[in-house]
């Protein structure tokens, strides 16, 4: 698998995505949010650019996301990270550690020496949206470089789709693999597990604060999730 030097490679399709520009009104919010920051991080420099995909580029498990956070990966430029103890990027990190998928139970920033074993993370939308509510058009911009991703990751077997959003575009991102999608559309529910192609997708509920702090999704239940998804990747 070719990993450097074009977009053909992770680090050349990661460069792509940093410099793109497709969506003008996520463009205008993303850099908006770092040019004012969090009064928390004012003495912070954000990234406030469209954050590509980060993990081991062998990885059995790929686990997406919805999008960047304004504030933790629209500011530390690397996915599930910075938006604090009780964000979903430490939540993740901690389920990775205690399977031995990660070898520090949190992310904070892009030079906290987080590793992750057999394990990419990404997301469907690359920049930080207003009210963590991309478009239809927006998300359709940026499904490609999902696509691409999965072809660059060929040990991958099993996809862990954080929320509802990122379980369609998982489907989608597989049909334009070329993987039959059975009909009825398989349905989105926290644990459920299809297998499609040579790919078993996984879906859980997104473990945000929204979700995790009004009890919608424990942190137990979420590990049987990443257990499950860790499972079906043969990890």
């Amino acid at each position: 698998m070719a990993r450097s030097g074009s977009g053909n490679s992770l680090e050349g399709l990661a460069a792509e995505i940093i410099a793109c520009r497709k969506c003008p009104r996520l463009v205008e919010y993303r850099e908006e949010v770092a040019r004012r920051k969090r009064r928390a991080f004012q003495e912070q420099d954000y990234w406030g650019r469209p954050v590509p995909g980060y993990g081991d580029p062998e990885a059995h498990l790929v686990i997406v996301g919805l999008a960047p956070a304004a504030h933790g990966a629209n500011r530390t430029g690397r996915m599930f990270t910075g938006d604090g103890p009780r964000g979903a990027g430490d939540t993740l990190m901690r389920a990775l550690h205690r399977l031995g998928l990660a070898n520090i139970p949190y992310s904070r920033d892009r030079n906290d020496g987080l590793c992750l074993r057999g394990v990419f993370l990404t997301a469907v939308v690359r920049c930080a949206p207003p009210g963590n509510r991309p478009t239809p058009s927006e998300i359709a911009n940026c499904l490609p470089y999902l696509v691409r991703e999965l072809r660059l990751l060929g040990e991958a077997r099993a996809l862990l789709a954080l929320g509802r959003v990122a379980f369609d575009g998982c489907l989608r991102a597989l049909g334009a693999l070329g993987v039959e999608t059975p009909k009825p559309k398989p349905a989105f529910a926290h644990g459920v597990c299809y297998r499609l192609g040579r790919y078993w997708l996984v879906a859980s509920y997104h473990p945000s604060r929204q979700n995790t702090q009004t009890g919608r999704l424990s942190e137990e239940a979420f590990l049987e999730a990443v257990a499950a998804a860790k499972g079906l990747a043969g990890l």
